[in-house]
């Protein structure tokens, strides 16, 4: 067991670029952009910068490949005056730092997303060195959306499942988030790591995905017993200790000795929700902060709800959340929907 504190977060580390724009365009047609804005994005950036937020007092880490050029230095930069170390930031000498430019259409607020893979297509076992890394927990995020992590392995499955398997013979606690992404191969390439992951985070469609068993009915009510079912089969595809799933009416964890705790989200008013964007990623920093302090699932859970509320609140990824308190109060001052 690695002794020492704080959390690493690896993965996708990506620049987002939200345009405001009048109307979506069809092709060959022009359409105006009023606005635009660059955040963080990424599980491993969203989720240092909420922790950072939300109030953490032990130390944070980056682990992830960027380019040479003004996004890889605009990202050093956001993690350094949050006192996040970059040690572990490795600059790429010729791929472009990731990006996704992010059409929102100001009149519906719906969103078009076009990613550039990038330096996180190239990040790898030989990123990680062991013995320089320190840390409690090693947070990886997202399967599924790193080229080289998802490559086939002879014996461990993924490269991904091994580098997990690694993290584990070092000491660290592996928490693993995926993203919802169109691919034939989904749980082909999930199924492998199941069991190096220690925690899974995973929204409901992702654990559908990953296991076959619906979670929703034809009127897209969420089924309880196929979120139970889900998690079953994850845990029994190998995952020691806990799967999260959380979904727009709240969270549901089981752990591998059959613990349940369910969480009914914010019932926030719709008109104080700004924009849906990193949602996700604040729910999974407040679940890791009560983890870190080894709290309760059921506080975990909690916090994390109260996080994603808080970040419901703005339009950019990480702009909403702040202190843990102040989400809490979020979470009193409106209370929580029954779930399940």
């Amino acid at each position: 067991m690695n002794l020492s504190s704080g959390i690493i977060g690896a993965g996708n580390w990506i620049v987002d670029k939200t345009k405001i724009i009048d109307v979506y365009p069809s092709q060959d047609t022009l359409a105006n952009i009023e606005s635009e804005e660059r955040n963080n994005g990424g599980g491993p950036f969203n989720i240092l910068v909420d922790l950072f937020q939300l109030g953490a007092q032990f130390p944070l880490r980056a682990l992830g490949s960027i380019g040479q050029d003004s996004e890889g230095d605009w990202i050093v930069d956001q993690c350094q005056t949050r006192s996040i170390d970059t040690k572990h930031l490795w600059r790429h000498e010729s791929a472009p730092t990731s990006y996704t430019d992010v059409m929102s259409v100001r009149s519906s607020g719906r969103r078009t997303f076009f990613h550039q893979r990038g330096a996180n297509r190239f990040l790898g076992p030989e990123h990680f060195r062991w013995k320089e890394m320190q840390g409690r927990i090693l947070y990886l995020g997202y399967l599924l959306l790193l080229d080289a992590m998802d490559e086939p392995h002879a014996i461990h499955g993924t490269v991904a499942a091994g580098i997990l398997k690694s993290a584990r013979l070092h000491g660290f606690y592996r928490v693993v988030d995926l993203v919802s992404v169109e691919r034939p191969d989904y749980s082909e390439i999930v199924n492998p790591a199941l069991p190096e992951i220690d925690l899974l985070i995973c929204n409901e469609l992702e654990a559908s995905r990953v296991t076959d068993i619906p979670v929703r009915d034809g009127s897209e009510k969420h089924l309880t017993d196929g979120l139970r079912e889900a998690a079953k089969v994850l845990l029994g595809r190998g995952v020691r200790d806990w799967v999260v799933i959380h979904l727009p009416e709240g969270a549901y964890a089981r752990s591998s000795a059959g613990e349940e705790v369910w969480q009914g989200r914010v019932n926030l008013p719709a008109n104080k929700i700004v924009g849906t964007v990193g949602a996700g990623d604040a729910f999974a920093a407040g679940v890791l902060l009560g983890l870190h302090e080894n709290r309760p699932m059921a506080e975990n859970l909690m916090s994390g709800v109260c996080a994603a509320a808080a970040c419901l609140q703005a339009a950019s990824t990480s702009g909403g959340v702040s202190g843990l308190e102040n989400c809490l109060a979020i979470g009193h001052e409106h209370g929580h929907v029954q779930f399940p």
